[in-house]
């Protein structure tokens, strides 16, 4: 019988529990009684600090589970650890050093798992780095050293993340620069995430190089929590929720601040105007604080209906895939009160954005990144969606129900 896999779990640098394969599909979790005796902060929303074992019947707890690697990289790290299928357990112990937020799992044992000697410079790189990062595309964990980037290393905690072009779609990369400047001048009083185009030493292709906002200057962990890491979701569900549960739980957890709500809700109304359909639970999140759960900056920003992406990501008002094409302005208005909003909070929104809209348009021209086709198609896009939905918002709101 093969050997139950367990790793060693830390919060920033404190070793904070064990995470342990049980028999069956069972996967507990425990604390460290010297950080419990320590009074220090729980690792997640989900997993409370407590002296009894904390068991996941199924696979493991959806905390640790937000934190596998998705899509190309999960790909890559199955592919380098020499085998045709690896749990995301064996994926997390292998490439959990360098994870979203501050918690990463150390394999007691790593050695065994270093089947593969790659040549690529990508796969080199990812078994290098050992980070564990979510979303689709290609992409890397960087440090910059000397004004230039280049890929973490084992003995480093990343600072940047490089995306890379996708196979499927050439300028994804450029998509996302451009429709986070337009989120920067519709949003201009909120937090984005930095971003750059740039190069990465050892590749030739241009890269789109974010600042991790998970991070300080000087290279400690901030610890952090999607929305389905704190509703409690494992990975696969990501797309499976509502729009409502979000302020749902900002109003009902203590410490939450309840302005945020709207603050919420005019990154959606602004992620729907630029066309990201692909807004779900894991492209919201909030820091830990001493004082309580706060937004982090706004993220992954992709006008996703250019590629056919043209569904809404999440439900509103019990009803899913709503074509964005056929949003009418009651459905925005119907968002809205599911967040608690007043009407007069509604028409607030909706007129920040009319009188930013121009200065996104303007935020796109500005730029040399991408083709001019897709310059333009983010921009028509947003006047089509504020002309067919967005104008429409006030004089909705004034109908007599």
């Amino acid at each position: 019988m093969a050997n139950l896999l367990w790793g060693n779990v830390y919060y920033q640098d404190r070793f904070a529990g064990v995470l342990r394969q049980e028999p069956g599909e069972r996967i507990s979790f425990t604390y460290d009684e010297h950080y419990l005796a320590g009074h220090h902060p729980s690792i997640a929303h989900t997993l409370p600090l407590r002296t009894d074992t904390i068991i996941s019947q199924s696979g493991l707890p959806p905390f640790f589970d937000n934190l596998v690697a998705e899509g190309w990289l999960e790909e890559a790290q199955t592919r380098l650890l020499g085998k045709r299928r690896v749990s995301r357990f064996e994926l997390l112990l292998a490439f959990g050093q360098d994870c979203a937020g501050a918690v990463s799992i150390i394999d007691p044992d790593p050695e065994r798992r270093d089947a593969a000697r790659p040549d690529d410079p990508m796969d080199i790189a990812v078994m290098s780095g050992r980070a564990s990062l979510s979303g689709i595309q290609p992409k890397l964990a960087l440090v910059r050293r000397d004004g230039q980037f280049r890929p973490a290393r084992t003995d480093e905690l990343s600072t940047h993340i490089a995306k890379f072009p996708s196979s499927r779609h050439g300028d994804l990369t450029a998509n996302e620069y451009l429709t986070t400047k337009a989120l920067q001048a519709l949003l201009p009083g909120d937090d984005i995430v930095d971003l750059r185009m740039g190069h990465v030493a050892g590749f030739e292709e241009p890269a789109l190089i974010i600042t991790r906002f998970d991070r300080t200057d000087d290279g400690q962990r901030i610890h952090f929590e999607e929305f389905n890491q704190l509703l409690g979701y494992p990975s696969h569900a990501k797309y499976e929720g509502s729009h409502k549960s979000m302020p749902d739980f900002i109003r009902q957890t203590p410490g939450c601040l309840p302005a945020e709500i709207y603050r919420l809700y005019l990154r959606i109304l602004a992620g729907v105007l630029l066309g990201n359909t692909d807004m779900h639970l894991k492209n919201f999140a909030m820091f830990h604080t001493e004082a309580g759960l706060r937004l982090t900056p706004a993220y992954d920003a992709v006008s996703a209906t250019l590629y056919g992406y043209n569904t809404i990501a999440l439900s509103i008002g019990g009803s899913a895939h709503i074509p964005i094409g056929e949003m009418k302005p009651r459905t925005l208005i119907r968002l809205g009160e599911e967040f608690g909003l007043s009407k007069q909070a509604i028409a607030m929104a909706a007129g920040q954005l009319e009188k930013r809209q121009t200065a996104a348009r303007n935020a796109i021209a500005e730029c040399t990144t991408g083709p001019a086709e897709l310059r333009d198609a983010i921009s028509t896009f947003m006047g089509k969606r504020w002309n067919g939905t967005f104008a429409l918002i006030g004089k909705a709101l004034s109908k007599k129900p």
